[in-house]
C-alpha cells in the first residue's frame, strides 16, 4: 500500500502533537477495559532477544502483557512471506506451517493484536533490496486479518565491531558484497528500515540506534581487549567485554571457546526491553528498577538513559 504525500505528511504532523495517535488510543482503551496488551512478533532470534526482559518490565511498570510470536532462526523477510504463498495455495503444505506445525494466517488470527512487528534478518538489514516486496506483503497480509493493529518495524542492530563478517550491502551474480565495518552495517540498515517505514507509513521500534548509542559512547562503549587471543585463550579465561552489548566471547559446555558477536548480550537484551517499553507504553524504563543482576547500577542507568532518549525520539515514521 502506498501512501500520497499529503497524507504522509498529516501523518506526521498528527503524530508530532500526539506521541502515536493510532497507537496511544488503542492503550487508553486497554486500560480502561483492564485489557493487556497484546504484541505479535514476526522475526527469529533477535526479536527473541529484544523482548526477553519485556514481560519483567512491562509487570512492574503495572502493564499486562501478551505476545504472540512467529519466529524462526536466521528468518528474513522473504521466507515469512513465502510461507504465506504456501499456505494460500495448499493449508496442508508443510512449507506454510514453519512456526511448529502452525501457519501465519493462523497464528495472526488468533484474537486481536494490538501491535504486530516485522524485522529484517539482520545479515540482510543493510541490504534494501532484499525487504522489497516482501515487508509491503507482509504488511498488507497483517492488515487484511488485523484491521485495527498497528503493524511496526523492529529495527535490529548491527554486530559487534569485532565481528570477523558484517551484514550484507548487496548482491552480485556470482557474490555477496559485505559491510566492512559496524558503522557501515548500521548506517545502512538504518537507512534501508527508515526508508521502508517510510514507504508504509509506519513506526520503528529503535533498537539499533540504542545500540549503536552505546558503542559509540566514549565511556560506556565496547572496546576489544587487546590482551585477549583467542587462538590461545586457556578455559574459562575471557576478554574484558563487560559492556558488550552482543554476546561475544564463551565458553561452551565442552570447554570450547565460542564467538557470537551478532546477538544481544544481556545487557543488550535489557537495552532492547527497554526500548519496547518506551515505545509501546510511552512511559520512562528509568523509573523501573529490574535489571540482570550482574549490571553495575551505574551502567544499567546509563541504558535507561540511552532507551529513554532514543524511543522518545520516536514518532511516526520519518
Amino acid at each position: 500500500m502506498m501512501i500520497t504525500r499529503r497524507s504522509f505528511i498529516r501523518k506526521i504532523a498528527v503524530s508530532l502533537v500526539v506521541f502515536s495517535a493510532v497507537f496511544t488510543g488503542g492503550r487508553i482503551f486497554a486500560q480502561e477495559k483492564h485489557s493487556p496488551l497484546r504484541l505479535f512478533l514476526i522475526g527469529n532470534s533477535f526479536s527473541q532477544n529484544a523482548t526477553r526482559y519485556l514481560p519483567q518490565l512491562s509487570k512492574e511498570g503495572g502493564h499486562e502483557l501478551v505476545i504472540g510470536r512467529a519466529e524462526l532462526g536466521g528468518c528474513p523477510l522473504q521466507r515469512h512471506w513465502t510461507s504465506v504463498v504456501a499456505n494460500e495455495a495448499d493449508p496442508k503444505d508443510p512449507a506454510g506451517r514453519p512456526y511448529n506445525g502452525k501457519s501465519l494466517r493462523e497464528l495472526l488470527s488468533d484474537g486481536k493484536w494490538d501491535v504486530v512487528t516485522i524485522q529484517q534478518y539482520s545479515f540482510l538489514s543493510s541490504d534494501i533490496a532484499s525487504y522489497s516486496p516482501y515487508a509491503q506483503n507482509l504488511y498488507n497480509f497483517i492488515r487484511k486479518l488485523q484491521p485495527g493493529a498497528e503493524v511496526v518495524f523492529h529495527q535490529t542492530w548491527a554486530y559487534r565491531s569485532d565481528a570477523k563478517v558484517f551484514g550484507r550491502v548487496s548482491r552480485t551474480a556470482t557474490d555477496s558484497v559485505t559491510a566492512k565495518s559496524q558503522r557501515e552495517m548500521f548506517t545502512l540498515s538504518r537507512a534501508a528500515y527508515h526508508a521502508m517505514a517510510k514507504q508504509l507509513g509506519i513506526r520503528i521500534i529503535p533498537s539499533g540506534d540504542a545500540f549503536q548509542r552505546v558503542n559509540d559512547d566514549r565511556k560506556w562503549g565496547y572496546r576489544p581487549d587487546k590482551q585477549f587471543v583467542a587462538e590461545k585463550a586457556a578455559y574459562p579465561s575471557l576478554p574484558a567485554q563487560s559492556h558488550s552489548m552482543n554476546v561475544g566471547y564463551s565458553w561452551d559446555k565442552n570447554q570450547k571457546l565460542a564467538f557470537d558477536p551478532n546477538h544481544a548480550s544481556d545487557a543488550g537484551c535489557y537495552l532492547a526491553g527497554m526500548v519496547w517499553y518506551a515505545f509501546l507504553y510511552n512511559e520512562d524504563p528509568g523509573k523501573l528498577a529490574f535489571k540482570p543482576e550482574h549490571l553495575s547500577d551505574e551502567f544499567a542507568g546509563f541504558l535507561k538513559e540511552t532507551a529513554k532518549r532514543v524511543a522518545g525520539k520516536q514518532g511516526a515514521a520519518k
